[in-house]
């Protein structure tokens, strides 16, 4: 199997207080390949936010996440992991908006729900970090190309 075709899903969501959590899965990837900045999944909102670094504030909301944060404790969740949708992220004004606050969280809610990401997608993104990144060296990439080496075995992928 390619690693093109093994995907990991992103997030869990808890309807029970309408936000999701990262998966431990995509969460222990993300911090292996380096990919996960202040949090596991700014590189992604970027992308959601037509690759622009807003993106990176697509959860930034934290007034929404202390209202229910004794609930989330009760779950066993810390309130920095909890991420809500808040519907004003995703819109500018530019043109619109064409939909309603109410509409764009239910779309984004399933999304979000259904967003998996292929191995493949995770290791490009970790190389291109490299790359782009100055201070990182050859001996930083040589171990990358290990921890994906390692991966790709954990997941019995093949080239």
């Amino acid at each position: 199997m390619r690693a093109e075709c093994t995907y990991v899903k992103i997030f869990k969501y808890h309807e029970s207080l309408d936000a999701f959590v990262v998966t431990d899965k995509y969460k222990d990837l993300a911090n292996r390949l380096d990919i996960g900045e202040w949090n596991p999944v700014v590189w992604i909102g970027r992308f959601f936010a037509l690759d622009n670094d807003y993106g990176e504030h697509w959860f930034d909301n934290w007034d929404e996440r202390e209202a229910i944060s004794a609930k989330a404790k009760k779950q066993g969740l810390e309130q920095e992991e909890v991420m809500i949708i808040r519907p004003t992220s995703f819109k500018n004004g530019y043109d619109g908006p064409c939909r309603s606050d109410e509409q764009r969280k239910r779309f984004w809610t399933d999304v979000l729900k259904s967003l998996r990401l292929s191995l493949d997608t995770l290791f490009n993104e970790a190389r291109a970090n490299y790359r782009e990144d100055p201070d990182k060296t050859v001996k930083h990439y040589s171990k990358l190309e290990l921890t994906i080496k390692q991966i790709k075995k954990e997941y019995k992928v093949s080239d």
